[in-house]
């Protein structure tokens, strides 16, 4: 029996590489120049594009959409677990997209909301039906409008999250659900409107968690140590459909998130990556997890000892994956860096608490415009991107507290999108005037942008530590003419203009780059 199970399980292999080779156009002729290890991977250098794209969206759609809950009110995943710890966050979580997670926690709010609108019989799997009746309605078309409009210069969509649902027609499907994927290719369709409004697309998926390979509810720190599927067959699907992706679509990133399987060959990917898209980034959730003994990990001396460490070695500092053996760049999670890095960074967050749709939030759980706007120019200043999530709700729609976000975004980048894109950060990050207004600084091509993260409470502002050249001129993004300035000293003094309309942040331009007195 056993042989016979061996042959057969051979045999599905054989018959999907087969489907795959059929059903994906061969690639044009490419140099292959990358070899799968270490050191001619991390011969990639980060392509000019992806620093100066500046901002990117995000976007967790996927079952959980339908019943879109979560708790709110404790504020972030990092306030949670600064506070309370990773049991009591895990419990409360406030992303919508662990749904089917945090439903299995007795106790939980989200159970308890399960029970109370679906009854105890209603499973996860049933919201498939819902789900893909929804997506009938959904517009991909004005997706990329939408995304243009509001100045993102590129697209992750998740492609499978933690409860391994796949949003694009794979030829090695799920082997324990059947029909246990997307009705329409939502992969296929977005990446194309996405490149026909001229933004990159970039792929995110799950490999470190697979809720249908392991069922077994994260409820703890010690829990999520042995919660990532460590079996052949998972290391051998997960490289399947990374591949397949690459193939069919190309993206212009692979967002790989918690982990990579133990048993999969990760130079191997990479290099079969950058041989197919050259100029294509990897994030840094690619390391994997050393071999656990679950039964020893689960003991109640263990267990507690990891635990114990786990609240410790969570809180303010926020979600950072351990580092790699190689990335393009990294990704703090629900928190920002306090000072220029010089590796590339990307910063990742929801509109509001929650990644997937959390139909409990609130205007009052969602960044204003104004917030998301500051927080863009500060990252940029430091050598960091912003990913900002949106979560759908079944249907494809965009809750209006997300889109007057995004639509704010956008308005500001119209006018000031010359201090944020292609920029690089200057000798320093940050600066104010004697009044106390905060300042950030970008420059490119020999021009300094001085952007005051306030309005101008006086007609003139004085920036503290900036000695500019002679000659130089100054101006404010969005309106006509020279600024009149002088030097004070170490400090510098500019005449603003009359009139200014309301605004996140005010923009000087700098014609040549001064000196700064603050180092």
């Amino acid at each position: 029996m056993a042989g016979r199970n061996a042959f057969n399980r051979k045999l599905v292999l054989i018959i999907a590489a087969v489907m795959l080779a059929l059903s994906i156009p061969a690639f044009p002729d490419r140099p292959r120049t990358y070899k799968p290890n270490r050191a001619s991977i991390r011969s990639h250098q980060l392509p000019q594009w992806y620093d100066d794209a500046k901002f990117g969206i995000f976007i967790h759609w996927t079952l959980s959409s339908v019943p879109g809950y979560a708790p709110v009110g404790q504020g972030s995943i990092v306030d949670i677990q600064s506070k309370q710890g990773v049991k009591a966050q895990l419990k409360n979580n406030p992303y919508a997209e662990w749904y089917l997670n945090t439903m299995k926690i007795d106790g939980s709010p989200t159970q308890k909301y399960h029970r109370e609108n679906y009854g105890p019989n209603f499973s996860y799997d049933d919201f498939v039906p819902i789900f893909n009746h929804e997506i009938r309605q959904w517009e991909p078309e004005q997706w990329a409008q939408l995304f243009e409009k509001v100045g993102a210069r590129y697209v992750v969509l998740v492609t499978k999250h933690h409860d391994g649902f796949l949003l694009w027609p794979s030829a090695r499907p799920n082997p324990f659900k059947q029909n246990y994927s997307a009705s329409r290719d939502i992969v296929g369709e977005l990446t194309n409107a996405v490149r026909r409004h001229g933004m990159k697309m970039g792929l995110y998926y799950s490999g470190g968690l697979d809720w249908t390979f392991n069922p077994a509810p994260i409820q703890d720190a010690a829990s999520f140590l042995t919660s990532a599927p460590t079996s052949q067959e998972y290391a051998e699907y997960v490289t399947f459909h990374w591949k397949e992706l690459i193939n069919r679509y190309q993206p212009s990133i692979l967002w790989n998130d918690i982990c990579y399987p133990r048993r999969a060959n990760l130079w191997d990917l990479f290099a079969y990556y950058y041989n197919h898209v050259p100029d294509g980034v990897v994030n840094d959730r690619w390391l994997k997890y050393p071999p656990l003994n679950a039964k020893l990990v689960n003991s109640w001396p263990v267990r507690n000892l990891i635990n114990y460490i786990g609240d410790r070695m969570t809180g303010s500092s926020g979600i950072n994956s351990p580092k790699p053996p190689f990335a393009d760049f990294v990704t703090p999670e629900y928190v920002t860096f306090s000072e220029t890095r010089n590796e590339k960074w990307e910063a990742v967050r929801g509109i509001g608490q929650s990644f997937g749709y959390n139909r409990m939030e609130t205007a009052a759980d969602y960044m204003k415009a104004s917030e998301a706007v500051l927080m863009l120019i500060d990252i940029v200043s430091k050598n960091g991107n912003l990913l900002l999530d949106i979560g759908p709700r079944a249907d494809g729609s965009i809750p209006q507290e997300q889109l007057d976000c995004l639509l704010g975004i956008g308005a500001w980048l119209k006018v000031n999108g010359d201090a944020i894109y292609g920029t690089r950060p200057w000798v320093r990050a940050e600066g104010r005037t004697v009044t106390g207004t905060e300042i950030r600084f970008t420059q490119k091509a020999g021009e300094l942008f001085a952007i005051l993260m306030d309005r101008p409470g006086q007609n003139e502002s004085e920036i503290i530590g900036l000695r500019a050249q002679p000659g130089t001129v100054i101006s404010m993004l969005g309106h006509e003419g020279e600024l009149a300035w002088s030097q004070k000293g170490d400090n510098l003094k500019v005449v603003m203009p009359g009139k200014i309309d309301a605004s996140p942040a005010f923009v000087l331009r700098f014609s040549r780059l001064p000196e700064s007195t603050i180092k």
